[in-house]
């Protein structure tokens, strides 16, 4: 029999539901409340149409703007107590902020099994533990059971106990473990997969921190500083100079304090060394968030951080939204990376998240890169974070510098011209290890007819289909369309079919045959796909055996290669002349983040940066004097044009089959939206609508509209506007549409 409701119950729950829909749905409470009343970050089971959807709580009222016969009852409640409070705010916040629906924020931002009404609980194990009793000399009734004689001696060994798996994995039985438990002599218990640390009986480090260099102990104690109060700080520190290191000692102060840590990672490729470190570091649980688990693991983890039984947590973007019991610290690595921002449905950037976050928790921020994002760099100049530098590496040699090869006029194989082979044929000579970088995978970029010019274009997209050698087809890297390579020219009927340009498979079969002594590895996307894979050829790589690495950007982020000691770049031309306003600073980012793979240990490092436009300014500003001079001049340039980090910008995309259908939609919202800002007064440029860089994609057309203005309150005024006009035309719901608040590429 159910419940009566209780007297003060609200009658009225305002819910999000997992929907695109900018507000929430009033339900009536079910008979059945939650032992703790009815509060804000509940889920609950409700009828939505003809499904069932888990919601969240937000709102307890008792009015309605619909008469509350009208109203339907939640089916059930599925939590005792709410979802985390900070979790909440955060997404709240981030729904807020990136003018997106609550009830798909609050979708996105939790484990997959919460989101279909599984428990917020932790799984339990075994764990089986030798009895006071089983601790006797001899103990009756084991002389003609051996192995059960073999087990308790096995127990004995191990006072703390030992898991159910690994007792099975050494060939005994449950049958076993059963018939001691009978005799009094073992006992089982259930305890977390991720066990409590408890601060004040177990020891923190599982070995020693490294000795710090004089720069590297005066940044660790500017953070020591704050570490009660909101502390933003930029980590400006050139490849290996030992950032990770501060980060460790960092961690180890805030554990110690009996807070936890949030550590975010670009890239799943980081994942794994990150990790191994930490766990090697600590004795306390490091659990991690990332793709590559699985939904029971990502529910794991998730409840540890929680819970508060895991103090170090390590993630990439969508860990950002990990509930933390005690936060501490949070921890951004190359915090310029743009995998930190999600391009599709909830554009946020974990980033500027660990941020606000970090200011609502009152607790330190670390934003660490040896190429700060622009946005950051111009926030630590003008005082607003404190600006942190490591300007020197740990291993004591200067870190590469990057030497122009001009490719003009030279004959080429692979990409690359003679005296780049005979340099890399040197540095193997000596027992090194080369890096070449190509950010292009596949064979070629495309291929072309000889005779009359043709190229292969991909009938979905306004671009060309890349070459593969392995299989060998034709694929677009935008819509994943595939064709098998034609015998002919389809348009004259020639057979003179020839690769133009190279990508990663090209260069890995020019420099097999070059260098028939040594392996060549390559690394990208498509030769990693398996599982592992890549840690397994890091592993490899680092033995020390002289080797070619052949790699896209997935090399250039964060990994330490000790035994690299030159690094070729094929083509360094690719970002200089795009149309995105950010592609010169992500280009120098990059070729930073690869230079810096080379020589970080024992051996100086060589740099050989391949390039047809060496009078470039920009580029050779960067060669000579380094990043920091390059971005001293981009934010002098972005001032002047009136681009970020000096205006704020917001970016509504607009696609549709329809081209005719797409361009009406964007002049009528421009035009409204013009007349709007005009009618108000507000400081904001709303310019276009404009075809996007790549206008055809997937077969449909792609239309931007962009708004522009110095202050982020008149930007997000404008925008929620443009969103509230969206919503409410009929017109709106024949195109998909999108708003990107600080968006980080036009693309």
């Amino acid at each position: 029999m159910s419940n009566p409701p209780r007297p003060n119950a609200p009658r009225v729950l305002g819910i999000a539901i997992p929907s695109p829909l900018r507000r929430l749905f009033d339900y009536r409470p079910c008979r059945d409340a939650p032992a703790g009343g009815w509060q804000p970050g509940l889920r609950v089971r409700v009828p939505f149409g003809r499904r069932q959807l888990v919601g969240v709580v937000i709102e307890c009222r008792d009015e309605s703007e619909l008469p509350l016969a009208r109203l339907k009852p939640v089916e059930s409640c599925l939590d005792p107590a709410p979802l985390p409070a900070d979790w909440l705010w955060l997404c709240r916040f981030t729904a807020r902020y990136y003018q997106h629906a609550l009830g798909d924020t609050l979708h996105q931002a939790m484990p997959v099994l919460l989101r279909q009404g599984r428990p917020l609980e932790a799984r339990t194990r075994e764990r089986w533990q030798v009895t006071p009793a089983g601790q006797a000399t001899d103990p009756p009734g084991l002389s003609r059971a051996p192995r059960q004689a073999e087990l308790l001696a096995m127990l004995r060994q191990h006072p703390h106990g030992l898991g159910a798996q690994a007792i099975l994995a050494q060939s005994f039985t449950r049958e076993q473990l059963r018939a001691l438990a009978d005799k009094g002599l073992i006992d089982c218990r259930e305890e977390p997969l991720t066990a409590h640390w408890k601060r004040a009986g177990d020891h923190l480090l599982a070995e020693p921190a490294l000795p710090l260099t004089r720069e590297q102990a005066t940044v660790l104690a500017a953070l020591h500083e704050r570490l009660d109060a909101y502390h933003p700080c930029l980590l400006e520190g050139v490849t290996g100079s030992g950032k990770t290191e501060v980060y460790l000692q960092l961690i180890e102060a805030v554990v110690g304090r009996g807070r936890q840590a949030l550590v975010l990672v670009p890239e799943i490729g980081l994942t794994p060394q990150t990790l191994a470190r930490f766990r090697q570091r600590f004795r306390v649980p490091v659990v991690a968030l990332h793709s590559g688990l699985t939904d029971h693991e990502r529910l794991d983890a998730w409840e540890a951080a929680a819970s508060g039984r895991a103090p170090i947590v390590i993630g990439t973007r969508s860990a950002i939204f990990t509930p933390l019991a005690r936060p501490g610290a949070i921890i951004v690595d190359e915090e310029h990376d743009g995998s930190f921002k999600q391009q599709d449905g909830l554009r946020y950037h974990a980033r500027d998240l660990a941020v606000a976050r970090a200011h609502h928790h009152g607790i330190p921020v670390v934003l660490g890169s040896a190429t700060p994002s622009l946005e950051s760099l111009s926030r630590a100049r003008s005082g607003d974070w404190r600006h942190l530098q490591l300007t020197r590496r740990a291993s004591r040699h200067a870190p590469a510098r990057l030497e122009l090869i001009d490719l003009r006029g030279r004959p080429r194989q692979g990409g690359l011209i003679p005296p780049v082979i005979e340099a890399i044929r040197e540095t193997l000579g000596a027992g090194h290890q080369v890096l070449v970088f190509i950010n292009r995978r596949g064979f070629a970029p495309t291929l072309a007819c000889h005779a009359c010019g043709w190229l292969a274009e991909c009938d979905q997209c306004d671009a060309r289909m890349t070459l593969h050698r392995q299989p060998p087809l034709l694929a677009c890297h935008h819509c994943d369309r595939r064709r098998a390579l034609p015998d002919t020219c389809p348009s004259c009927g020639s057979g003179d079919l020839r690769p133009l340009g190279s990508g990663t498979e090209r260069t890995e079969e020019t420099l097999a045959p070059l260098f028939p002594e040594v392996p060549v590895h390559r690394i990208d996307r498509d030769s990693t796909r398996r599982r592992d894979a890549f840690e397994r050829v890091l592993t490899e790589v680092r033995r020390g055996e002289p080797c070619l690495l052949v790699g896209t950007q997935m090399l250039a982020k964060g990994h330490h290669l000790p035994h690299v000691t030159l690094v070729v770049v094929v083509n360094a031309d690719a970002g200089l002349y795009a149309s995105d306003f950010r592609a010169l600073e992500q280009s120098a980012q990059l070729l930073v983040q690869v230079a810096g793979r080379a020589g970080r240990a024992a051996h100086p490092g060589r740099v050989l940066v391949q390039t047809l436009h060496g009078d470039d300014p920009h580029l050779k500003l960067l060669a000579e004097q380094g990043y920091a001079a390059l971005a001293s001049q981009l934010l002098e340039e972005r001032r002047a044009a009136g681009l970020p980090p000096f205006r704020f910008l917001a970016l509504l995309r607009l696609e549709s089959p329809g081209e005719e259908e797409v361009n009406a939609l964007g002049g009528q919202a421009a035009d409204a939206l013009r007349g709007w800002i005009r009618q108000r007064g507000l400081e904001v440029d709303c310019l276009g609508p404009v075809p996007a860089p790549m206008e055809r994609r997937q077969n449909r057309y792609h239309l931007q509209l962009m708004l522009a203005s110095s202050r982020r309150s008149a930007l997000h005024e404008a925008g929620a506007r443009l969103v509230a006009w969206l919503e409410a035309a009929p017109e709106a719901r024949r195109v998909r549409w999108s708003l990107d608040i600080d968006p980080q590429t036009l693309s």
